[in-house]
């Protein structure tokens, strides 16, 4: 059951204080894209409005067909992408902290960047998986994302859109959701210990 909150501009009664909501955060705001310039425009204009990135996230999948060589690699503490795709998972692994790429069930090839990546990691050697989702929808959930919330943000990500995930405590999320309202987004949604608020 997804329970609606009561949008609430003042810090004090817009936090949320759970034991769900994961370490040191208050929740997450969690917009969805549908292009990855959508994406990227949205994760430029956090950066310029001084979100902290090691807060932010976001997962997709790469997988438009090409004849092109595709390729994901590592270079210095950096990882580089080559292909379609390359410039834009390049640049956003250029900003945001850490990097992956998954072969997940279900899904396909997905890259992620941002804390997401330990998130999913964790739960892979953990083994912390949530009855009935994924390795991914499991590590949202870790960070207090409902159930329900997070079957939808699957189907997205198996459709190849694109999830951006903004998570912190409750000034920086309430900043974070105020920047992707004005964005392109196609769906935003704040989360407080397991809730949802849809923007």
């Amino acid at each position: 059951m997804v329970q609606q909150l009561e949008k609430n501009t003042s810090s004090s009664s817009s936090s949320c204080k759970c034991d769900h909501a994961g370490p040191h955060t208050d929740g997450a705001v969690v917009a969805i894209y549908k292009t990855h310039t959508e994406a990227e425009a949205a994760v430029k204009e956090l950066q310029q409005s001084g979100y902290d990135m090691k807060n932010l996230s976001i997962i997709g999948k790469d997988y438009k067909q090409t004849e092109d060589v595709v390729g994901y690699y590592n270079v210095g503490d950096r990882m580089k992408a080559s292909g379609i795709r390359g410039a834009f998972w390049g640049g956003l692994w250029g900003m945001l902290f850490g990097s992956a790429f998954f072969l997940v069930p279900g899904f396909g090839p997905i890259l992620a960047a941002g804390p997401i990546v330990s998130w999913i990691v964790g739960v892979l050697e953990t083994a912390a998986i949530v009855g009935g989702l994924s390795a991914i929808g499991s590590a949202l959930f870790s960070i207090g994302i409902p159930k329900d919330s997070i079957l939808k943000y699957e189907t997205h990500i198996k459709a190849g859109d694109y999830l951006l995930v903004a998570h912190g405590m409750s000034d920086s999320i309430v900043a974070a959701e105020t920047t992707l309202a004005a964005s392109e987004h196609h769906g935003l949604s704040r989360h407080c210990c397991h809730t949802e608020k849809s923007v």
